[in-house]
């Protein structure tokens, strides 16, 4: 009955280790409302970008540049979190079409220049 009872506590006892090394801890945080809207807004200001690479105009331009679709997918996904504000901004001054300014030229040029450096 001893012996019994002694096997069952060492079951018990290298049970109950077994479970507790394979449960896994995790941790929880506070996320700040900014932490959130700042990802937000980088996640937004990156699908503008990939909106604006894939149009078909634009796409024409780099293709004629010699830059193809994949590769100005690729260094679109290379720019720095603040690059990616910074274009999304600057895509967002642009007007809609038509007329078409020489500061606007130099921004869309400049943006092509930018993806071929990276």
């Amino acid at each position: 009955m001893k012996n019994a009872k002694h096997s069952l506590k060492m079951y018990a006892l290298i049970l109950g280790t077994a479970l507790s090394l394979l449960t896994s801890s995790s941790m929880a945080g506070m996320v700040s409302t900014d932490q959130v809207t700042e990802q937000t807004q980088l996640d937004a200001d990156k699908v503008k970008i990939q909106t604006f690479v894939e149009r078909a105009d634009v796409r024409d331009q780099l293709q004629a540049m010699g830059v193809g679709e994949t590769m100005s997918k690729v260094r679109v996904a290379a720019m720095t979190d603040q690059e990616i504000h910074e274009m999304a901004l600057k895509i967002d001054s642009m007007p809609a079409g038509g007329y078409v300014r020489n500061s606007d030229l130099i921004l869309v040029l400049l943006i092509v220049l930018l993806i071929l450096l990276i």
